[in-house]
């Protein structure tokens, strides 16, 4: 049990190392936004062109960052020594929006190196608890000395209006804070004094206490870090790409000044005398001179001029090709460092068989792979905290150990992969396997099983021919036997082959 003291040393603490996380989190978002501050090679080229291109961002980052996730779609969960998805588990992660909320957080982790689930009990629904994903810049979780799983303590802390709010969670206690917001229009000293006066104090409502006892007995909070490290914060994949998308950017500026003055051949005038014309008074005597419009001449597109050793000469076009190639040059290295195919970020696409956009794709692929690994950590906790919250300790154990289930990060042609399946049955895989393998969620397969009885259930004739009873066709499809008889795999036959495929028997 904390006393108010310490949890308000605690929670200034989380909030101090958050605000320090936030400045980051906060230029790694911005970057994939597109608000990307343009860089420059000269102070001369700042003055003259700065405002120009103030608002311009050649964005390759968010191609980088949405490609991964795109292909990340966890389907949910099967416990340690299950043989088939907690469909429970799914129920409630279905319920809160699981499938759309988080592609936003898995996003949020690749964006800023790490995002969060936050798990808790709905006062309306006691079988139903609550799961939403937070935001690296509104939430952190402080560890146990020497250990990157287990959680001492976690805080949510965002903004509303005139005020702050903060929830700090422990493993035995829930304590709920406020303070007013302290705006920037002070001095730092003026600043502090407002903060002593206007410290936190506990949100007390008509619908909930400042602080109460944690029925779940561990921090409610989950981690799911991006390319994490031993030792150190984890790596966000944007951070090693904005040197290059600001030299990107900085080069398309080149570009479009050199397409404003130099993209065309330009005509210089050469030892002749600037054109003047006279000035007449109203009796029309000349009483003076001045210099012609050079803008007016420029549209009339008539100059007089004079001179003996008068000339025009030209300057050729700039060839802007120079800094295209090196543009696509740096485009290349971001591909090669991010392990992102070059016809995402390059789009060039000619007559590329399908193997070879398999290999074109395999870092992408990979890549993916090492972020099940990654955030599947963090999944499964989250489906433990879910059962924690149904007070079901038994299934949280079981679910802690047991393994995330996504679909396949590798996309093939419909034709590619039926072809694979098909070899795969005949190899003796069961149906299940098979319809997981082609993209299909645990309820869809358990659908489709279901369709499968109802279709053997309206066709006895076929299943009598087979010398089945309709009890037998019926075990056999529910079963998710793959084979209409019931016998296993050997009476698919291979395309062409007249002689049924040997069965291959699972040791």
């Amino acid at each position: 049990m904390a006393t108010m003291e310490q949890a308000v040393r605690l929670v200034d603490a989380l909030e101090s190392e958050l605000l320090r996380r936030q400045t980051w989190t906060d230029l790694y978002e911005g970057y994939y936004r597109g608000d990307q501050p343009l860089k420059f090679a000269s102070d001369e080229f700042r003055r003259f062109h700065g405002e120009r291109y103030a608002g311009f961002a050649d964005n390759w980052i968010q191609v980088v960052a949405d490609s991964p996730v795109e292909r990340l779609t966890n389907i949910g969960i099967q416990p340690y020594d299950e043989t088939e998805a907690d469909k429970e588990s799914w129920r409630v992660a279905q319920v809160n929006g699981f499938e759309a909320d988080s592609q936003l957080g898995f996003l949020g982790a690749v964006t800023a190196g790490r995002s969060f689930v936050l798990v808790w009990g709905d006062p309306d629904d006691d079988e139903t608890p609550i799961v939403s994903f937070e935001d690296a810049g509104q939430a952190i979780v402080a560890y146990e000395p020497g250990s990157r799983t287990k959680r001492r303590a976690a805080l949510k802390r965002w903004q509303d209006g005139d005020s702050v709010f903060a929830t700090l969670y422990l493993p035995d206690e829930v304590w709920k804070f406020e303070r007013p917001f302290t705006r920037m229009t002070k001095s730092p000293q003026e600043s502090s004094v407002d903060e002593a006066f206007d410290g936190w104090s506990l949100r007390e409502t008509a619908t909930e206490k400042g602080v109460f006892p944690n029925p779940l007995g561990v921090v409610p909070m989950v981690e799911l870090r991006n390319r994490p490290m031993l030792t150190g914060d984890p790596i966000s994949d944007v951070a090693g790409v904005i040197a290059m998308q600001d030299a990107i950017n900085m080069l398309w500026a080149h570009l479009f000044t050199a397409s404003d003055s130099a993209a065309f051949p330009q005509k210089v005038l050469l030892g002749a005398e600037r054109p003047v014309v006279p000035i007449l008074d109203h009796n029309g005597q000349v009483v003076g001179e001045k210099a012609v419009d050079l803008a007016k001449l420029a549209v009339d597109k008539v100059l007089v001029f004079e001179g003996e050793s008068a000339k025009i000469d030209e300057w050729s076009a700039a060839n802007l090709n120079a800094f295209t190639d090196i543009i696509e040059v740096a485009v290349g290295h971001i591909a090669a460092q991010t392990r992102t195919p070059q016809h995402y970020l390059i789009g060039k696409m000619a007559n590329l068989s399908g193997d070879a956009l398999i290999a074109a794709e395999t870092g992408l692929v990979q890549r993916t792979r090492e972020k099940q690994l990654w955030f599947g950590q963090g999944l499964r906790e989250m489906y433990a905290l879910i059962a924690l919250a149904q007070n079901n300790i038994a299934k949280a154990k079981a679910l802690r150990a047991g393994r995330t289930l996504w679909t396949n990060p590798q996309f093939r042609s419909e034709a590619q992969l039926s072809d694979s399946l098909l070899k795969d049955a005949q190899m003796g895989f069961p149906f299940e396997w098979l319809a997981a393998q082609k993209g299909l969620t645990p309820q869809e397969i358990d659908d489709v099983l279901e369709m499968k009885k109802r279709q053997a259930a309206m066709d006895p004739i076929a299943d009598l021919a087979r010398g089945l009873t309709p009890e037998d066709s019926s075990n056999a499809y529910a079963s998710g036997d793959s084979s209409p008889s019931g016998r296993g795999p050997a009476s698919v036959r291979a395309p062409g082959n007249s002689v049924p495929a040997r069965p291959v028997v699972a040791g």
